[in-house]
């Protein structure tokens, strides 16, 4: 039988395969509508991706290497509901990119300036530290919504969640955010907006089934108040 340390280096060699999958469609999603090879702003997107990325999953394998296998696939016991708002947010955010590659790489719609790619970054990097924040506490942060009984799934109140009760969502607000910026491209944020619109729909979905079967998770909003944004919401 395989050790723990073997189990979390398959799992961590796994991520990088996907990584490098992940890398190669968003590369074509990106480089093809725009139509050229040499787009400046596609390129320093991928490096900045693949930069976040390599040591975020370095840390989560030392830290909770659990993670790996709650994010490797959606369980088919998935909320029916979440299916279909996952339905949507995914190409949403295929569309940014692609959008944003129509617009900035080819046909110049709009233009972004300095200071807003820079944001864009920060956004990208804010969105990760928070991401990766959860993450490292949350090992039951499956794709899909539902209560994972057989894992024995618990209310997480460390980390983040001893402040807001749906950080990965920040994180991913963030980033979904960082797209139009970093790509160049103000028309992009009309798939954001849709994107982060259906996510809002998602937490106010995923709250009423916590409440309803996981035990503690009442309790849990009454001692942290806020779903996303301290003192807004």
């Amino acid at each position: 039988m395989a050790n723990d340390s073997d189990v979390s280096r398959a799992q961590l060699l796994q991520a990088l395969r996907s990584l490098a999958g992940f890398l190669v469609f968003i590369g074509v999603a990106m480089f093809l509508p725009a139509g050229r090879l040499d787009w400046a702003r596609g390129w320093m997107f991928l490096a900045a991706f693949f930069a976040l990325t390599i040591p975020s999953l370095v840390y989560l394998r030392r830290t909770n290497p659990e993670i790996f296998v709650a994010r490797s696939r959606i369980h088919g016991s998935t909320k029916t509901w979440d299916k279909i708002i996952l339905s949507l947010l995914l190409p949403s955010m295929l569309l940014e990119i692609v959008l944003a590659a129509l617009d900035s790489g080819r046909f110049h719609w709009s233009e972004v300036p300095a200071w807003g790619t820079a944001l864009g970054y920060a956004f990208l990097a804010l969105g990760y530290l928070v991401s990766v924040w959860a993450y490292r506490f949350n090992k039951f942060a499956e794709p899909g919504v539902r209560v994972q009984r057989e894992r024995g799934q618990q209310v997480i109140d460390r980390g983040p969640y001893a402040w807001i009760r749906h950080p990965m969502y920040l994180g991913g607000l963030f980033i979904a955010a960082s797209l139009p910026l970093t790509l160049g491209s103000w028309w992009a944020f009309i798939p954001a907006a849709v994107g982060s619109a259906t996510l809002v729909l998602r937490i106010v979905m995923e709250e009423r089934t916590l409440r309803d079967e996981l035990e503690g998770y009442r309790a849990y909003t009454e001692r942290v108040r806020w779903r996303l944004v301290p003192r807004l919401w």
